[in-house]
């Protein structure tokens, strides 16, 4: 090989080489440039020197303020119970001869539900009524003695006595052979049957014979905060709606705890509903409303519009395309409204949303517009 050729293939061999060291930092250096050309607005405006300075308008939802009819509420929960209920039991002990009544049969006051047998009862009572008609006789003789001073006051007072003590005795009879006729207390429903004819029934052993309910009319039992004690008083009314469906009822208070609980400081109510057609059940649970007043103006806008600081609230409204701070004072809160009371006016355009991207003087951008009515 010649001299020239051996110089040529040596100078290539060190261009390689040079090339392949510097490769990686060539390389980065036009990545760098690249991303620094992309990352540049197009044309030579001032946003392509100083990048987004100020912004463009932010975008916000509006609502126009309106009217409302306001209401002040108490909302709490509570149980609807039975306006009368009652455990049928015997008072007496004995043999069940007969039961005159169908599970779920609505029965009047005074019906014969039970009978226990009384035939011990019923002998003891005839037993008495023998001695007392001897009594009697013995009585009418003694008495005719001392009419005629053939005996003395005492032996006249010790007939009467026997006599008077046979009276009480057959009474006392009487009221225990009355318990074997277990009759309603008041008119109602029967429920379910936990005895038969011929169960054998003990005071001793609390045994039960059914349930007596009456639900007409229906009973709920609620409480409100303490704050709200002098806001409630008999004849208060009350709407309510159940577990089972949105179908509204309506009540009013007929009695109040007189005393405040010391654990929950809440005020226990209790109110009556017309039941007419049998829609509340005993036991269910009860979303209640006491409305205690009602604004026929007034002003509610969402809880997202307001914004708490240190000296008290404010919100924002679009004047001339701009938003704009304005203080308000505020009233009632409910679950996703506030009322105003002071600081907005009819007409007014409030800022709903998009507020942590406006500032005060910035213009703004409406995206979507609602009338409050």
């Amino acid at each position: 090989m010649s001299k020239p050729v051996k110089s040529i293939l040596t100078v290539l061999v060190i261009l390689i080489i040079t090339g392949l060291a510097f490769y990686p930092r060539l390389k980065e250096y036009t990545s760098k440039k690249e991303e620094k050309g992309a990352g540049a607005p197009k044309g030579g405006g001032p946003a392509a020197q100083g990048g987004a300075k100020g912004g463009g308008p932010a975008p916000i939802n509006i609502m126009v303020i309106g009217n409302q009819r306001l209401e002040e509420k108490i909302l709490s929960t509570g149980t609807i119970i039975a306006n009368e209920e009652v455990d049928i039991r015997s008072e007496i002990a004995g043999r069940i001869t007969s039961i005159n009544f169908k599970e779920g049969d609505y029965v009047k006051k005074g019906t014969v539900l039970v009978r226990i047998n009384d035939a011990d009862l019923q002998a003891q009572l005839q037993k008495l009524q023998y001695q007392k008609k001897l009594a009697e006789v013995n009585e009418e003789r003694q008495k005719k003695l001392l009419e005629k001073e053939a005996i003395s006051q005492r032996d006249y007072d010790i007939s009467l006595t026997n006599l008077n003590s046979m009276n009480a005795d057959i009474q006392n009879l009487e009221a225990q052979i009355a318990k074997t006729v277990i009759r309603a207390p008041f008119d109602g429903t029967i429920g379910l049957r936990y005895v038969s004819e011929g169960s054998y029934l003990s005071p001793g052993t609390v045994a039960k014979i059914a349930t007596l309910t009456n639900v007409n009319p229906a009973k709920i039992d609620f409480s409100v905060p303490a704050k709200y004690a002098a806001n409630v008083a008999k004849g208060t009314a009350i709407t309510f709606t159940t577990e089972s469906g949105d179908e509204k009822f309506y009540g009013r208070v007929y009695a109040i705890e007189p005393k405040i609980d010391p654990n929950t400081r809440t005020l226990t109510l209790r109110a009556t509903s017309p039941n007419n057609n049998r829609k509340l059940f005993p036991g269910s649970f009860a979303r209640i409303e006491i409305i205690l007043n009602t604004k026929a103006n007034g002003i509610l806008v969402p809880t997202e519009a307001v914004i708490p600081g240190l000296k008290g609230h404010s919100v924002f409204v679009v004047r001339n395309n701009k938003a704009e701070p304005v203080e308000v004072q505020i009233g009632t809160r409910g679950d996703k409204t506030i009322e105003i009371y002071k600081g907005l006016n009819v007409g007014d355009t409030l800022i709903t949303s998009g507020i942590l991207q406006v500032k005060p003087g910035g213009p703004v951008d409406i995206k979507e517009a609602m009338v409050k009515q």
